[in-house]
Order: C-alpha cells, then sequence, then structure tokens
C-alpha cells in the first residue's frame, strides 16, 4: 500500500503541488499503528547489553489495546493527562499509543530530568497517572499522581504501596480496544519548553500536528519497509515525531537503548550492523561522529539519507560525513510549537551552513520588529503564519494569556534572527532572546539560575550560552557569591553537581566563572545579553560556524 502523497522534485514543483488535507476526525494511533498488517515489523529494538527484539504492528496493536483499556480500568478518562518517565521501550511506545486511543494527553518526561523537573510538569499538568519503572519510580513525588503504574526495570528499584503492576495488568486485559473517536482538533500531545522567564512552559498539540511531518517525505524521502533510525530521546518533539512519523509511511523503527551518553564510535557500530537506510540526528551528535578515525571504512553504512535538526549544522561537519559515508546531511529547522518550519531537499541544491528554503505547505517569512518583511540579506526575525498548517498549537498548558499573546495574532514569532539570500534560503543568525541551544536541548537560563541561587555559596546567578566546538553552546553560569565562600575550583564543581542533580543532567552549567556583581538594567533586570556577547567575542576563534 502506498501511504505517500507527494514526489520530489523541483523547489518550486513540490511547493506548486502541495495541499493541506486534514479530515475532521483523525487519531495519531491508528494511523501510525493501527492501519498496518498485523504481521507487518513495526521495530527492531536493542540495548547496550546485546538484548534485542523484533516487535510486529500486531504486537504494537495488541499491547496498545490492552494499555487503553488498563487505562480505562483505573479511571483515567478522555483529556485527562498521562505522564511516562520509561526509556525508550517497545512498551513505552505503545503506552503513547494507548494513551491516543483512549483519548487522553501524552506527557513523555525524559529521565534525564532533575527531580524538580519532574515534579513541575507533573504538578502544573495535572497528570492523572504516570508510567514509570522500577529505575526510577522513587524520583515520583508521594501523592502527586493519583495512579502509578510501574514496569520491573532490569535496571533494579523496587515497586511502592499502591502502585499498579502494569505487566500484569497488561496480561489481564482484553487486546480489543475501540479507539475513542477524536477529531483532529482534538489534545494528544503536551510538551514543555523553557523560555527566558519562568518554569518550562506546556505546549498542548493536537491529533492533526502529526499529519504536518511531512519532512519524512520532503526531506526524508521515507520509503515503504525502509530500516529508519531517530537517535532523539521520546520526550521531546524530535524525539517523538521521529519515532511515530515514518510509521505514518511504512518505515521500520531501528532503536538502540544506550546504557548512558552518547557515545559515537558505538552509535556508528550499531548503524552499520543493522543497515540502518533512514536516519534522524542532531548536529551534536554528527559533530561527536567526526573524532572517530577511519569511520567510513570501519563502520560501513547502508544509508541512503541522513537529516539533521535541533540547532545549527556546520558545513564542515556535512563535508565530513559526504567524505566518509558519501551522503549530505540534510539540515531542517523548527521548534517545539511548530517545525519543520524550513528544510534541505534530495532534489534541490544544499547550500552547506543554510537552514534551507521553507517546506511545501509553510509560509515562513524574515520580518522586522513591524511585521514587515525584510529583502534578502537583511537581518530578522523568523516568522510563521500562525493557524496556516495543522501543526499549530492549542496553545500554552492552562495559560490563556500566554497563548493569546503567542499564538493569537497573524504571525508566530519563533524569536529566531535569520537572514534570506536571493534565492530563498534561510540561514540563522542566532536567538534573538535569552534561550539557550545546547547539543539541540532547549534551556531556559531563569531555570538554571533558580537552581543555582539554591546552593549556599551562590548570591546571584545568570546562565548564558558559551560557544563550545562539540556542543554549539553550553550552559555557562556567572555567580556571585554569597559572603563566606571562596571562588574555587571545588565550590564551582558543588554548584555544577548541585543543579545537574536539582535540575536535570543536560541543562545544569558545564563552565561557571566567579563575578564581583552582573551587569543589569536599571530596573534591575539582569543584562545577559552582554554576557552572551562577551561569551561570543572571547571563544569566537572557537565557535562552530
Amino acid at each position: 500500500m502506498r501511504y505517500r502523497k507527494y514526489e520530489l522534485g523541483s523547489y518550486d514543483e513540490m511547493v506548486a503541488k502541495h495541499r493541506w488535507e486534514v479530515p475532521e476526525r483523525y487519531n495519531i494511533a491508528h494511523d501510525v499503528c493501527d492501519k498496518h498488517e498485523r504481521d507487518r515489523l513495526a521495530m527492531i529494538w536493542e540495548d547496550w547489553r546485546g538484548t534485542s527484539r523484533r516487535v510486529m504492528f500486531g504486537e504494537l496493536q495488541d499491547m496498545s489495546n490492552q494499555f487503553a483499556n488498563v487505562l480505562e480500568a483505573h479511571g483515567v478518562e478522555r483529556g485527562d493527562r498521562v505522564a511516562t518517565l520509561l526509556p525508550s521501550l517497545p512498551e513505552t511506545a505503545a503506552v503513547f499509543l494507548g494513551t491516543y486511543k483512549r483519548g487522553a494527553i501524552l506527557l513523555s518526561m525524559s529521565v534525564l530530568y532533575g527531580d524538580e523537573g519532574i515534579e513541575h510538569r507533573l504538578r502544573d499538568s495535572g497528570a492523572k497517572a504516570i508510567v514509570t519503572d522500577t529505575a526510577n519510580r522513587h524520583r515520583i513525588p508521594e501523592g502527586l499522581v493519583e495512579v502509578v503504574f510501574v514496569l520491573d526495570s532490569p535496571d533494579g528499584g523496587e515497586h511502592e504501596p499502591g502502585d499498579v503492576d502494569l505487566a500484569a495488568e497488561l496480561e489481564r486485559a482484553s487486546a480489543s480496544y475501540d479507539v475513542v473517536d477524536t477529531l483532529a482538533d482534538d489534545p494528544a500531545q503536551l510538551y514543555y519548553s523553557s523560555g527566558t522567564t519562568g518554569r518550562a512552559k506546556g505546549i498542548l498539540h493536537a491529533h492533526r500536528y502529526l499529519l504536518a511531518h511531512e519532512e519524512f517525505e520532503f526531506c526524508h524521502d521515507i520509503r515503504d519497509g525502509e530500516l529508519f533510525h531517530g537517535s532523539g530521546e521520546w520526550a521531546w518533539a524530535a524525539g517523538i515525531c521521529p519515532l511515530l512519523g515514518p510509521w505514518r509511511y511504512g518505515a521500520v523503527q531501528f532503536v538502540y537503548a544506550r546504557k548512558g551518553g552518547f557515545d559515537p564510535e558505538e552509535q556508528l557500530r550499531q548503524l552499520s550492523k543493522h543497515g540502518v537506510q533512514n536516519m534522524f540526528t542532531t548536529p551534536t551528535a554528527l559533530r561527536a561522529m567526526t573524532g572517530v578515525k577511519d569511520a567510513g571504512s570501519r563502520y560501513p553504512m547502508q544509508l541512503r539519507i541522513t537529516c539533521s535538526a535541533g540547532e545549527p549544522l556546520n558545513p564542515e561537519v556535512i563535508r565530513w560525513f559526504r567524505e566518509q559515508f558519501g551522503i549530505t546531511v540534510l539540515d531542517y529547522y523548527g521548534l517545539t510549537e511548530s517545525y519543520p518550519l524550513c528544510g534541505n531537499f534530495p532534489t534541490v541544491e544544499v547550500r552547506e551552513g543554510s537552514m534551507g528554503r521553507p517546506v511545501p505547505g509553510w509560509d515562513v517569512r524574515v520580518l522586522d520588529e513591524d511585521e514587515n518583511e525584510l529583502p534578502a540579506g537583511e537581518r530578522g526575525e523568523i516568522c510563521l503564519r500562525a493557524r496556516s498548517n495543522p501543526h499549530y498549537p492549542l496553545g500554552y498548558w492552562d495559560r490563556p494569556d500566554d497563548t493569546r499573546e503567542v499564538f493569537g495574532g497573524e504571525w508566530f514569532h519563533t524569536k529566531d534572527a535569520a537572514e534570506v539570500d536571493e534565492d530563498g534560503y534561510f540561514w540563522y543568525a542566532g536567538r534573538a532572546d535569552d534561550v539557550i541551544i545546547s547539543a539541540g536541548y532547549r534551556i531556559g537560563p531563569f531555570e538554571v539560575e533558580s537552581a543555582c541561587v539554591e546552593h549556599p555559596a551562590v548570591l546571584e546567578a545568570a546562565a548564558v550560552a558559551s560557544p563550545d566546538q562539540k556542543r554549539g553552546n553550553i550552559v555557562k553560569a556567572f555567580i556571585v557569591l554569597a559572603e563566606g565562600h571562596d571562588p574555587t575550583d571545588e565550590t564551582a564543581e558543588e554548584i555544577k553537581l548541585f543543579v545537574r542533580e536539582r535540575h536535570s543532567a543536560y541543562a545544569y552549567p558545564r563552565e561557571v566563572e566567579f563575578v564581583a556583581d552582573l551587569p543589569k538594567t536599571l530596573t534591575g533586570k539582569i543584562r545577559r545579553i552582554e554576557l552572551r556577547e562577551a561569551e561570543r567575542e572571547k571563544k569566537g576563534a572557537h565557535a562552530p560556524a
């Protein structure tokens, strides 16, 4: 069966042929899972121990139906929030699908979150249920969630009184379920994204948002039955969409469950071993791979397409990957609120360092402060015409004023700066605000600063992006010490560890600089821009292009 709508061609041809087709009723789980033949291969899964599984769509269909039945039996209703704190398992994917089938709203959390980040998301979303494993069970605050489903983990850990043994519940549940008849506009997915002030805000997406992820046609040129790998974690849009999106087109997912942090050599070994044909990854992962000597000869690939997103992609990394594997990495761009806005395509000229051109169907412009379109070569803000495609959010969770302000006008403002060349290619020029993009993660400085000042040695803190050859940027904290504390390396390491444990394993300051005071406006606000620009000037020669 053919699932694709479009054939690749020239950019103008693809734009001219594009049409949005959004049905009145639509459920993500049906589109990505239930429509497929039961004996069709859905996933090849392997973990760092060498344990492997082959999962058919029939198994996913049954397991997700069973989970939907379990949710219903435990009082989870349509519109309730179901949170997850799990590694990348076939069962995790089934939990996602079963949540959609029940008409509930999925909130997938990363095991990299600190305990405070987990508590904030659970409390802010009002999650009714959470699914976790014994290795992470101790991180769920007591009494915050009504129902706690727990899977056994090979990494140990214990069930707690009142927990629901999910494996036992699934075994007892029926594998038949009448999927809730959802409108395309019904809520399905809640992501949390950090901004410049306050804690992370929930961004609520409808079922229809997945229909906008046509990068799998236009950028990945995905083909029925080919083996696809997405390296993103299943807690962000850039992790969940590369899981669900390729299944819409009949691809097979290769999922590798890592032991810990990203190991570029092990990643290349797995891609080569399994013959992955189509891949989504991040510039940080690609930059790490460039450190592997003779990668192309040691790890021969069957890759046909490789795409990247999350942060700017260095031209030298594109050239390295082409030299090693004969493939030009295709960069695309977007945000949790909407993506991909721009991209590069296999049949269109790639200009190394550019994020490409607007994806067919996306009305993207570079505007000035008065929302006037700027001519070629002038720097302005990347903006998307609001409500012009199926990806536009339902809004920020429980924040109607922010929703009206951000999504209610004619244009959605990305707060990313860029310029467009004479041929319509977009060139990224940096953030227009203080959000830190590091290794593809979007990090709000306020949250880092708040975690820093909880340490007894810290009087004041400012967190900014500092250029880094490997990660693009890292979080750097400028610290004013409280009286009685010395600016030593030991103090700096204490602060880093404190923030890492309380806030997150990816958003802690990797550099700390002690200062006598912080630059501020007349009204007392920290001028992060002054610190950020000083860092760029200081490290400019070592920053990625």
